[in-house]
């Protein structure tokens, strides 16, 4: 079981998000977080979870110097996809309407990459879940860029969110990857990991 193998190892979250604080949590891992602030830019040649993993180990070799010995960072990307089409954090209100108009009534996917790294090994992995929204109304769209939270987040919509509540049809994979973090696979890859350390 996961919470004892991490219970003499100190856990480190590279990632100011709240939403990756609040599942590690949810999970009952004791850690601290720290976050490097990094340029996300990516290779063009790089596919959707290619890049997602790119920013994570991005992530984490911003902050590997610092580490030490029993230490284990971990580190995440999120990302969406449409079309071989990167669909980051908007710059502005203007820019996540152009992007949710663009996700509206089709399929997209979204990648995250993960990373775990500690003084002498780094271990990376992906996951891609597909995600389908209904046609959105130009006042659901409006509402959620009044109320809701659509600059933080790739693709400028939570699937927790208002936006993800009435508007996601279906899903195919995992639901907390849309989230932050994909806390099935997280967890049996940090156990292998720390298993081979």
């Amino acid at each position: 079981m996961l919470l004892n193998k991490v219970k003499d190892i100190e856990l480190i979250l590279g990632s100011a998000s709240p939403r990756r604080k609040q599942l590690l949590t949810q999970l009952g891992l004791i850690f601290s977080t720290v976050s490097a602030e990094i340029d996300e830019f990516a290779p063009a040649n790089l596919n959707g979870f290619e890049t997602a993993m790119y920013v994570s180990e991005l992530k984490a070799n911003a902050l590997r110097n610092s580490l030490k010995p029993n230490q284990i960072l971990i580190t995440s990307d999120t990302e969406v996809w449409q079309k071989n089409k990167r669909f980051g954090k908007p710059h502005n209100l203007d820019e996540a309407k152009t992007m949710l108009l663009q996700l509206s009534g089709k399929k997209h996917h979204v990648y995250s990459g993960v990373t775990f790294t500690t003084t002498d090994k780094q271990h990376s992995f992906w996951v891609k879940t597909s995600v389908h929204f209904k046609k959105l109304k130009n006042q659901e769209i409006s509402y959620y860029l009044e109320h809701g939270n659509p600059l933080d987040k790739a693709g400028a919509y939570g699937i927790q969110e208002w936006i993800g509540l009435i508007g996601i049809t279906k899903f195919n994979g995992s639901y907390t990857n849309v989230v932050g973090m994909p806390m099935t696979e997280f967890t049996q890859e940090l156990e292998k990991y720390i298993d081979n350390l």
